[in-house]
């Protein structure tokens, strides 16, 4: 079975895309950072996000790269400690320039948040509790 992912994102700026996450507190890999890419670290060890400058993105995809700020192409929900912790990564990425796409949600066992990143990239934020999961 996998044992890492690596989500691949297009930037159109990568100096500002590693700035706006350094500020939400995240950290980069650099053995695999370089004027053409970035490897953000989510989880160390086993989940990084991949920000690949639009030329270099399009060296592996034949495909058109999709405008994140009009079509939708992926959400990623990343867990965090507390519902506090929800907050706050969501406005440290409007003070770094990134937007709120959606209202905070709170389902009793599961409260998420949302932004987009510069690129217009959908983030969601969640905390779960997973001792409140409603039994099916």
């Amino acid at each position: 079975m996998p044992s890492k992912i690596f989500v691949n994102l297009p930037v159109k700026d990568l100096k500002k895309s590693m700035d706006f996450f350094t500020h939400l507190g995240f950290s980069f890999n650099l053995q695999f950072t370089d004027e053409k890419a970035a490897c953000l670290i989510i989880n160390d060890g086993s989940i990084y996000v991949m920000l690949l400058t639009e030329p270099m993105f399009q060296t592996f995809t034949k495909k058109q790269i999709a405008d994140a700020t009009k079509t939708t192409e992926v959400l990623i929900a990343i867990d965090a400690e507390s519902r506090e912790n929800v907050d706050e990564l969501v406005a440290k990425a409007v003070e770094a320039g990134g937007s709120i796409y959606t209202t905070p949600a709170d389902h009793g066992w599961m409260y998420q948040h949302s932004f987009a990143d510069l690129d217009g990239h959908q983030w969601e934020i969640l905390y779960m509790d997973e001792s409140l999961v409603p039994k099916s």
